[in-house]
């Protein structure tokens, strides 16, 4: 069963998404907030699997909630819901340590996806839209120091393992990167998950930043 907690200040949406994911099998919600600070508060009192999270709240809004949570190390992970697919806080939202991304009006089948995703541990957003979303707007996600540093976390990286950091933030699927290397799938699987973990990223997403602020991606002109 997958647990979930709804944030979102507006009743209506709320009504509508518990409406939804409780007559949905294998989904649990376990709470409703309407605003950021108790998104916090109830995340860490019922430790859900994924917490919906709305950008716009009023006090502790959507982005600093997702920051809270993620650096809270728990088990959590958040899944943004944006109104806008170019809404300039959902890109805030990957340095705050968000899972992925969707928009309000996404079809429900699409949501439960979603939502089954980063419970797993995978990114919602597809690699190729990450990796669009990010050249649009590389000065928003990555650090303000600009130019690249220096991570030591690449150091433990095989020959292998880096070239497949480099394949995932350039947007590649694991199919992409099993043709290009010659390699299988699942192969291919094993190697993503070694880079997340050595790596200590969430998801693919955050391996793409990671990617972007070690110099290894640069954003397309």
């Amino acid at each position: 069963m997958t647990t979930v907690l709804i944030a979102d200040d507006q009743p209506l949406p709320r009504m509508g998404f518990r409406m939804l994911l409780d007559g949905s099998p294998g989904v649990s919600v376990v709470g409703e907030a309407d605003n950021g600070a108790q998104a916090v508060r109830m995340a860490a009192e019922l430790s859900p699997d994924v917490v919906l999270m709305d950008v716009r709240m009023p006090g502790l809004d959507g982005i600093e909630a997702t920051r809270r949570i993620v650096a809270a190390g728990g088990r959590t992970r958040v899944l943004i819901l944006t109104t806008f697919d170019l809404d300039e806080y959902a890109y805030a939202g990957l340095r705050a340590g968000a899972s992925g991304f969707l928009l309000k009006d996404v079809k429900p089948a699409e949501l439960l996806a979603g939502i089954q995703a980063v419970a797993t541990g995978d990114a919602v957003v597809s690699s190729r839209l990450t990796r669009r979303l990010l050249d649009a707007h590389a000065h928003d996600v990555l650090a303000p120091d600009a130019g690249p540093r220096t991570d030591p976390r690449l150091a433990a990286l095989t020959e292998r393992e880096h070239e497949v950091l480099v394949a995932i933030g350039t947007g590649w699927t694991n199919t992409e990167i099993a043709e290009r290397f010659v390699l299988t799938e699942s192969t291919v699987k094993k190697h993503v998950g070694r880079v997340l973990a050595k790596l200590g990223a969430r998801d693919r997403i955050q391996a793409v930043i990671i990617a972007y602020d070690a110099g290894l991606v640069t954003p397309r002109q």
